[in-house]
């Protein structure tokens, strides 16, 4: 299979979204954003090429809006009446990335290796006996000549910067970090820096990937393949909703989207009914929602009356609410899974987990359990029972937890 970072993390995303664009080759018009991204990258391209001097701000301002004439008329618009609005918004913030990074980051103080530079990575399945094709283009590759260092960037245009946790898990930067170490053999894999860059905030978010993060890029990866082929074995690609659903140009086509985009003519009664039906289940949910909010607030008033006045038990025109103070015990199962396994009873602790843990406790060995419950933690909840006073005799219900 020939594949790419971006193919890879389409799958991820949503694996129907996968099969519309990879492999039935559904080609569908570019949104904004998209279009957006890649005109911006174009220009902070065009900003490092030395041919023979770097570009002014000016000729970068210049190249921006000259390709941005150009491309603005091939976006499909969500909302054709605001068309104008988005195009000055979109166009305007552009410029201000530009002008912003140009500022901060002048050509000529860095030795840029290379721009939007491909690269093809055989990589060969063990497990499957093939071999596979990971092919990609890296934005920009920078070399520090006192160090020897290489940096890997890539240009974001989201708003959303992740942590540095979450940038060593990053499976773009792994994949790239994975083909030049490939290209270069030779080179220590530990001479690399991977960097994203946000654009919108002008910063840089850099970590220096380890050995132990070329392998598991590697092992994912393939993992990620052999999911692929399974599915192109069985035809099935299961769509996977999510808040990224708002800017899928597959909506159309997407079963889980098929009621939001039924034809009108083709309405019947029960889907007026269906309608209401709806409309009236967020009703009440709003209803709800608002309900449970002051039955918190409640609850709070009572707890600190019932402190204050030092009270057990508080009583009203429609009962009485008791409080009494509660030991509940959990256990990490995920540390106590060594144990569990050496046990032979990890397998029933699955499902549902911490509970089955619990009910399987008492059965096992003295010495297993006194290592488990190395992993107990306990804490003290405040329970509010209320007792509803009802034809003479008390009826008592359960109330929900307060801590």
């Amino acid at each position: 299979m020939r594949t790419s970072y971006s193919a890879l993390e389409t799958y991820r995303s949503c694996p129907l979204k996968y099969k519309f664009q990879e492999v039935d080759k559904i080609r569908m018009p570019k949104g904004v954003a998209a279009v957006f991204g890649t005109i911006v990258h174009s220009a902070l391209n065009y900003m490092f090429e030395r041919n023979p001097l770097y570009p002014t701000l000016d000729e970068v301002i210049d190249f921006y809006t000259t390709h941005w004439k150009e491309k603005s008329e091939s976006i499909v618009w969500s909302s054709p009446d605001r068309k104008e609005q988005e195009e000055k918004m979109y166009f305007e913030e552009g410029l201000s990335v530009l002008k912003n990074f140009y500022k901060k980051n002048q050509p000529w103080m860095f030795n840029v290796v290379e721009l939007e530079g491909r690269f093809s990575l055989e990589l060969p399945d063990e497990k499957s006996g093939t071999t596979h094709t990971l092919a990609g283009i890296i934005d920009r590759l920078d070399k520090d000549p006192e160090t020897g260092r290489y940096e890997i960037i890539d240009y974001k245009t989201g708003k959303r910067m992740p942590s540095e946790a979450e940038l060593a898990e990053n499976l773009q930067l792994g994949v790239y970090h994975l083909a030049l170490t490939a290209r270069w053999p030779s080179m220590d894999p530990g001479n690399f820096t991977t960097s994203l860059y946000f654009l919108k905030h002008n910063e840089k978010v850099s970590v220096v990937p380890s050995r132990e993060t070329l392998v598991h890029t590697r092992d994912f990866v393939l993992k990620t393949i052999r999911e692929i082929e399974k599915h192109l074995q069985d035809g099935n690609f299961p769509p996977m909703p999510s808040p990224l659903c708002g800017w899928c140009s597959y909506q159309k086509l997407c079963p889980m989207w098929a009621h939001e985009f039924k034809e009108e003519e083709t309405r019947t009664a029960s889907d007026a009914e269906v309608a209401e039906a709806i409309r009236g289940f967020f009703d009440i949910k709003k209803s709800d929602d608002k309900n449970k909010k002051r039955l918190a607030e409640i609850r709070a008033t009572l707890l600190q009356y019932m402190q204050q006045e030092n009270l057990a038990r508080v009583f009203g025109e429609g009962g009485y609410i008791t409080k009494n103070v509660q030991e509940r015990i959990s256990i990490d199962v995920e540390r106590a899974e060594p144990f569990l396994k050496s046990a032979g009873v990890w397998e029933q602790v699955l499902e549902p987990s911490e509970k089955k843990l619990q009910t399987l406790l008492s059965s096992l060995p003295e010495p297993i359990q006194e290592e488990i419950l190395k992993f107990e933690t306990k804490k003290m909840i405040t329970v509010l029972k209320p007792t509803k006073k009802k034809g003479g005799a008390d009826d008592e219900e359960e109330d929900s937890l307060l801590v």
